[in-house]
């Protein structure tokens, strides 16, 4: 991944924190079959190996998990929040005019060899926890033991589980930290006059990292 210094994020903490917050990340792998990427959500145990361990299951009709065991080095984005930044909000632009457009993102790539496990009470605990994370939140959550047991154990023949132990880990917060702090200030401002819900976050993130 291209990296500026300005937009490294180098702290393991902050990285698994990061990944924890956005589970769903894109699957990267390559194979017999070329490339595949398949969006899926995975779980981090972060005091598991060096950099965490990531944990999650796929269908058994996605061609994926067998490629995976032939050829198991995987490369998993998880993206957080983007935004298109336009040149508008800089106050250098009524200096110069010279600006241009870019995206801010933060984004999190974990490195591993994956695993394959085809173990009933393994992947009962993996879809339980995963579950129990998203569900928890909710004021009546759902639970896998609220579903029958036939029916629980029906499901899981249908999966396969993915163990990957990070042995790398980057990130990249490109929050504006590149440009003066007028111009940041004004990102701030431009992005609250927006009304998505990404604008929002993305103030945020330049507020944190860009000091403002």
């Amino acid at each position: 991944m291209y990296q500026p210094p300005a937009f490294r994020e180098t702290d393991t903490g902050m990285q698994q924190a990061f990944i924890a917050a956005h589970p769903l990340g894109l699957l990267i792998s390559g194979g017999a079959a070329g490339l595949l990427a398949n969006p899926i959500p995975f779980i981090i145990y972060p005091n598991e190996g060096a950099h965490g361990t990531l944990r999650a299951h796929l269908s058994r009709g996605n061609a994926q998990w067998k490629e995976l065991a032939a050829a198991p080095d995987v490369l998993i984005v998880f993206q957080g929040a983007e935004h298109y930044i336009t040149p508008s909000w800089y106050a250098q632009k009524a200096v110069d005019g010279k600006v241009v457009p870019t995206w801010n993102y933060a984004v999190v790539q974990a490195r591993g060899a994956a695993q394959i496990v085809d173990d009933a009470a393994w992947l009962l605990a993996n879809v339980s926890a995963l579950t129990d994370q998203q569900e928890g939140r909710r004021s009546k959550p759902w639970s896998v033991a609220d579903a029958p047991d036939s029916f629980v154990a029906a499901q899981l023949r249908g999966i396969v589980g993915i163990e990957i132990a990070i042995t790398s880990l980057e990130g990249k917060f490109k929050a504006s930290q590149n440009r003066p702090e007028a111009d940041r200030h004004g990102v701030v401002e431009g992005l609250a006059a927006e009304t998505s819900p990404d604008a929002a976050a993305m103030r945020e993130l330049v507020k944190t990292r860009g000091g403002v």
